[in-house]
């Protein structure tokens, strides 16, 4: 009779044994799912970032694509896509410090480009303005690059 007792607390201990064994795989599944989880979601974070800052200056240059409005300048060490929406106003759009900036103002008064706008955050911005094509290769903040290339219709075919 004494042997049953034994035997009992064998398969008590074999049980916990399991549950333990079964537990610790279970932490390991989700350790694993968090880490990949939160890879994920940095990897969108920094793409939808990216895609966001040129969505944005793809509208900008969609809205403000009037003949001869449109141009690229020096502005304070920095090029600026400068949008003339009348005789007396402009708008600029640089990236300035780590952030992509906007600046609405009076084209006769003279500012500088700490004086706009912050927008979003951004590393670099580059562009050329070369036979009606507009080229943009936008810098996010953690170092990946992305490319835009427009061709300006310059209120041509707008209707079509």
């Amino acid at each position: 009779m004494k042997r049953k007792p034994i035997q009992h607390q064998m398969d008590g201990l074999i049980a916990l044994l399991l549950f333990g064994v079964f537990a610790v795989c279970v932490l390991a599944v989700l350790l694993t799912g968090a880490d990949a989880y939160r890879r994920l979601t940095e990897r969108d974070r920094r793409a939808y970032s990216q895609r966001t800052c040129v969505q944005y200056l793809a509208t900008r240059v969609r809205q403000g694509d009037r003949l001869g409005d449109l141009q690229v300048e020096d502005f304070g060490g920095t090029d600026a896509l400068v949008f003339r929406e009348d005789s007396e106003y402009m708008t600029r759009v640089y990236c300035y410090e780590g952030w992509l900036m906007e600046l609405y103002a009076s084209q006769g008064l003279e500012m500088k480009p700490a004086d706009g706008e912050r927008i979003m955050e951004l590393s670099g911005l580059e562009m050329a303005l070369e036979d009606g094509r507009l080229t943009l290769t936008v810098t996010g903040p953690e170092g990946g690059a992305s490319s835009l290339v427009l061709s300006l219709r310059s209120g041509e075919g707008a209707a079509a």
